[in-house]
């Protein structure tokens, strides 16, 4: 499914270009917004108590990287 953007002859357009990249970053935002749903349930809450298991650690890892994610971007 991958797609390459034409050069010379044949060249894709800028609004199909837009329509793409506009189609991407829609698929990443959604993909952000599961990845911290995903973090926020794994993670559970504070009052829960600590959880030191692997899919914690790996949960807040995805959490941190999203924040730094939206903090740099």
């Amino acid at each position: 499914m991958t797609k390459q953007i034409a050069t010379g002859y044949g060249m894709t357009s800028a609004a199909v270009l837009e329509r793409r990249i506009a189609a991407l970053e829609g698929q990443v935002t959604v993909l952000a917004q599961a990845v911290a749903a995903l973090a926020a349930g794994l993670e559970g809450r504070p009052l829960d108590g600590p959880r030191d298991t692997e899919a914690a650690r790996a949960a807040r890892l995805a959490h941190d990287l999203l924040i730094a994610a939206r903090l740099g971007g």
